[in-house]
């Protein structure tokens, strides 16, 4: 998923020179408890790869970034901040586990789709629901990202050890996520 991201504070500016001058890429992980800005904080286990896609440096040193999510990786080691946060990583692809139906994808697409749209006319806007989204483990991890839900239940989601158990989580979130809405939509 696209993910834009304004860095203002400076250790997170060096950051982004040293992204620049390398592969572009780097890791984002949720913050589990604590300040989001200065440090301090409990940082998930596992995140994902992130790369830049376009960049733009403001007269006073911030950046607006374009990045785009790419696979998954677990923490295996946080390392010294010096200036910003660095981790010995390992990938993390799908654990394989039960094959994902595509009829059962479809179902929950299609329960997908009604959730942004409903959540939409209650003033939740997620963005653009592609027309197609690819029916494997990209699938369920573009709908994951996508859910009108808070940061932790969207890292739960990303967490499944597979696309198909994924997709299982992912049911039970929209259908909690529906009946909220449809609340809120009749005023109660």
């Amino acid at each position: 998923m696209v993910l834009p991201l304004h860095v203002f504070e400076p250790r997170y500016r060096a950051m982004v020179h040293d992204i620049l001058e390398g592969d572009r890429k780097f890791g984002v992980v949720l913050i589990e408890k604590g300040p989001d800005t200065g440090g301090g904080d409990v940082r998930s286990s596992f995140g994902t790869v992130a790369r830049v896609l376009e960049a733009e440096e403001f007269e006073d040193g911030r950046w607006a970034l374009i990045t785009v999510g790419g696979e998954r990786f677990k923490v295996k080691d946080w390392l010294v901040d010096a200036p910003y946060p660095v981790a010995d990583i390992e990938p993390w692809p799908d654990e394989g586990g039960r094959p994902l139906d595509g009829e059962d994808f479809d179902r929950v697409l299609a329960k997908f789709r009604r959730c942004v749209a409903l959540a939409s006319e209650a003033g939740v806007d997620i963005g653009r629901v592609p027309d197609t989204l690819d029916s494997g483990e990209l699938g369920t991890m573009q709908m994951a990202a996508m859910m009108p839900v808070d940061a932790f239940d969207k890292q739960r989601l990303l967490a499944a050890p597979d696309a198909a158990t994924r997709l299982t989580l992912l049911e039970t979130t929209i259908n909690d996520t529906l009946e909220l809405v449809e609340v809120r939509l009749r005023g109660g």
